[in-house]
């Protein structure tokens, strides 16, 4: 079931002023650190996407080594798993495929919203997951590394990445979860199975879903959150991405 939004962030007050810059990260950071997730409406037009970015920390290249990716359908990529088509994608972190550590934030804002139904961002927040951990599993899933794959459309460009992490992963910057449906290695009966079934239901009950008007702006913890996507029939939808450093 999908729920309304509540880490929602007007870039103009109430007499349609654009809020000082001050203002508008001090309550940015105020939702981020509560929720885990920040939407930004009410975006005016010469308000800079990347430069806001810029301000949460170091840019992290995406796969092909633009740091400002488009996320759009794209040519020959329909039948395989991957961001640029129209299928669903399945709750999942950002980066379990990078040798380094994940990026913090994942930041999207829309150019062109789906016109029809579907395309929503949909979210989940791990934290009380995690927490409701036996201290044994929250142990298994911290001291266990797993192998994992890259997905099918990342691996068509070329990249057929490889790594070696565990679940969990204590951080000086704090906790890091990783976390795939379909991308993650393991044996029909390790522990992982039941934990990755566990953390989908869970995800299908509680997500939130971010349908898109014309320059939103959509900023989460990929540390803590998991993301995934709704289906769409719209090929014009075209939101822009970039990858956040701790």
């Amino acid at each position: 079931m999908a729920h309304s939004p509540i880490s929602i962030l007007s870039q103009v007050d109430f007499n349609g002023e654009p809020l000082t810059d001050e203002l508008l990260m001090k309550t940015f950071h105020q939702l981020m650190d509560e929720h885990g997730y920040v939407l930004m409406c009410n975006v005016p037009e010469e308000f800079d996407p990347v430069r806001f970015c810029r301000r949460l920390g170091r840019f992290v290249p995406n796969y092909t080594g633009a740091v400002v990716g488009d996320v759009r359908p794209e040519p020959g990529m329909d039948d395989v798993y991957h961001a640029g088509n129209t299928r669903p994608l399945t709750p999942h972190s950002e980066g379990y495929d990078f040798a380094v550590v994940p990026p913090r934030y994942i930041a999207l804002w829309c150019v062109t919203p789906a016109e029809g139904p579907g395309g929503e961002t949909t979210l989940a927040d791990t934290r009380p997951w995690v927490q409701s951990l036996a201290p044994a599993e929250r142990e298994r899933m911290t001291t266990d590394a797993y192998d994992w794959k890259t997905t099918e459309g990342v691996q068509r460009l070329g990249l057929d990445l490889k790594t070696r992490h565990p679940l969990l992963e204590e951080h000086e910057g704090g906790l890091i979860v990783r976390f795939s449906c379909n991308n993650l290695i393991r044996d029909d009966d390790d522990p992982a199975v039941e934990l990755q079934q566990r953390w989908h239901a869970a995800f299908d009950r509680e997500h939130v879903a971010i349908d898109y008007t014309e320059r939103d702006m959509l900023v989460w913890d990929n540390w803590r959150l998991l993301h995934a996507r709704n289906a769409f029939s719209d090929r014009s939808r075209h939101l822009r991405r970039i990858q956040i450093a701790a």
